[in-house]
């Protein structure tokens, strides 16, 4: 526990990735291979669930450090952080513990869910009472269930590979649903994780020699090949006829794997999200064994030329019952564009343009209903040159996609975002944005717990002949950090009242908000809700009657439905 809280803090105190990669190497090199399971898993971006409700937590160590409430709400303001706050009030350690972490994890923090208060309160002292200030830190962290970490996993793969000796993709490939809490992470796990390279998978540079030993596993996907932003002129790219250009759906990237005569589908997240889509396995159930299909899961009527908006996948992810209504109401498919296995034949270091053939054959080959209406093959899109191209992406909107991808014909199938394999673009529409009004603010996590960096912003609403500001969004990133530390100063000297940890404050300040999305929203105030909004850049030419209105934001809706 000592070393991956030392470890925890390390990687929280510094953004230089050589110096995270070296606290990686370090500790993996040095921890015993259950500790390194565990760690791994956390790394990966593996949560545990809440073990702790927050009140009590707070209660028990209130009480622990004999603060007033009053005086620990002021304190946990000041910090911004729960778990940060109870690391520092509480005494000093009386003892120590030598206890490794999955001894903590498995022996002590994931048998707290569902014990009595006092027995809780009992247990929570009694660990306290063995941990210095990281410790506390990490393990309030892990027991009330807000335990994130600011590494990527692409670098906790590099250290791995580094500690291990095998080549950084293999690493990948191996740990693609690492974190499915279904798997309990152990020794023997982690060993296979970082064994040496066998034979059979130099060989077919797949998992086939490992599924086969490991029959829990024979259903995990490959590591997703990511795109990378286009922000150039696409005309320095060379000509048009050197790419497979295809629309970027609004969906759920998804990988569907056929093997052993069983089926699973998988999210870009790792989910395995099977029974979430039952439509999408009944065409699992239909192709034959050895195939893995990448692709897209979009809200889709049978018949319908375009999909839906992702608004209507929304209730498939949400609900925990899956209701014939939703299922009525939320019809969806797979739009597939790439084939990555095809009768157990590895296929990603096959050039894509052969890849993308044989995926048209394979849709041709299944049951004609099941093709049209649950195996769709995106289209690919053709001219000759990129302003046609531009023209059309500028139709995004009305198609329901969120611009084009550019694939360049000849590349393989990569590991996360890389160039190494070949190159994919996304040719993104402009996001819709809009001038708004900063009205409350909150303090951020991490190391900008001590800032007022979340945001709620608002726009005029002229109902009735009066003009308020009505909230619509929130946002936490788009500035650099200066500008942070001149809003956060601006936020403290124009607060008005406090609600717990969110500060209302005297709207002063303008900024252009971005966002992907827009659909009309019963449950919000304002009757619209936006997807991935952020802060575009920070209007200090606007007053606050400049900013925009609640009719402009509810246009984008009509303007996208014409």
């Amino acid at each position: 526990m000592k070393r991956f809280a030392a470890l925890y803090t390390a990687l929280d105190a510094t953004t230089s990735t050589r110096d995270k990669l070296e606290a990686l190497n370090s500790y993996f090199s040095a921890a015993e291979p259950e500790d390194a399971a565990w760690a791994s898993y956390f790394l990966a971006g593996g949560k545990p669930r809440q073990s702790v409700p927050t009140r009590l937590l707070t209660e028990i160590a209130r009480e622990r450090a004999g603060l007033p409430p009053w005086l620990f709400e002021e304190s946990y303001h000041a910090v911004g952080d729960l778990a940060e706050t109870i690391a520092h009030i509480l005494p000093p350690a009386q003892r120590s513990s030598e206890l490794g972490l999955t001894q903590w994890i498995e022996q002590r923090v994931l048998t707290l869910r569902g014990l009595a208060p006092e027995e809780l309160r009992t247990r929570l002292l009694g660990y306290w009472d063995e941990l210095d200030w990281g410790g506390r830190f990490l393990l309030t962290k892990l027991i009330g269930g807000g335990f994130r970490v600011g590494v990527a996993r692409q670098l906790v793969v590099r250290a791995l590979a580094e500690v291990a000796g095998v080549d950084h993709k293999r690493i990948a490939q191996r740990m693609v649903g690492w974190t499915d809490s279904r798997q309990k992470p152990d020794a023997a796990r982690y060993l296979r994780l970082i064994a040496p390279e066998s034979g059979s998978e130099e060989a077919r540079q797949g998992l086939e020699a490992h599924h086969a030993a490991h029959d829990d596993d024979a259903g995990l996907p490959y590591p997703f090949f990511l795109a990378h932003p286009l922000q150039t002129d696409p005309a320095t790219l060379g000509e048009p006829m050197q790419w497979l250009i295809e629309w970027k759906w609004d969906g759920i990237r998804a990988q569907l794997v056929k093997r052993a005569g069983r089926v699973w589908l998988w999210s870009r997240g790792e989910d395995l999200i099977t029974e979430r889509f039952p439509e999408v396995t009944a065409l699992g159930d239909a192709l034959p064994d050895g195939f893995v299909i990448d692709g897209e899961i979009l809200a889709w009527e049978p018949g319908a030329t375009a999909p839906l908006p992702f608004a209507r996948l929304q209730p498939r992810i949400a609900r925990k019952t899956l209701t014939k209504k939703v299922l009525a109401d939320s019809p969806t498919t797979l739009l597939a564009y790439d084939l990555l296995e095809a009768q157990g034949d590895d296929l990603r270091m096959t050039p894509l343009v052969e890849r993308r053939a044989r995926l048209d054959a394979l849709a041709a080959s299944v049951d004609g209903s099941l093709a049209r209406d649950l195996l769709r093959v995106s289209p690919l899109v053709r001219a000759s040159d990129w302003q046609t191209l531009a023209a059309l992406r500028a139709e995004s909107r009305t198609r329901g996609v969120e611009g084009l991808m550019l694939k360049a014909r000849d590349s393989m199938y990569g590991v996360g975002r890389t160039k190494a394999s070949g190159t994919w673009w996304k040719w993104k529409i402009d996001p819709y944005a809009v001038d708004a009004v900063l009205v409350y603010a909150q303090r951020g996590h991490g190391r900008r717990a001590s800032l007022y960096t979340d945001f709620t912003f608002a726009v005029w609403d002229e109902a009735d002949g009066v003009r308020t500001l009505v909230p619509f969004a929130k946002a936490y990133s788009g500035l650099t950090d200066e500008e942070m530390r001149q809003v956060d100063a601006i936020v403290r000297k124009t607060t008005v009242e406090k609600f717990g940890p969110v500060r209302s404050v005297t709207p002063t300040l303008v900024f252009e908000i971005g966002f992907e999305g827009i659909q009309a929203s019963p449950r919000h105030k304002s009757g619209v809700a936006v997807r991935f909004p952020r802060m575009l850049r920070w209007r200090t030419d606007k007053h606050i009657d400049d900013a925009d209105t609640l009719a402009m934001l509810k246009g984008f809706i009509d303007d996208r439905a014409q």
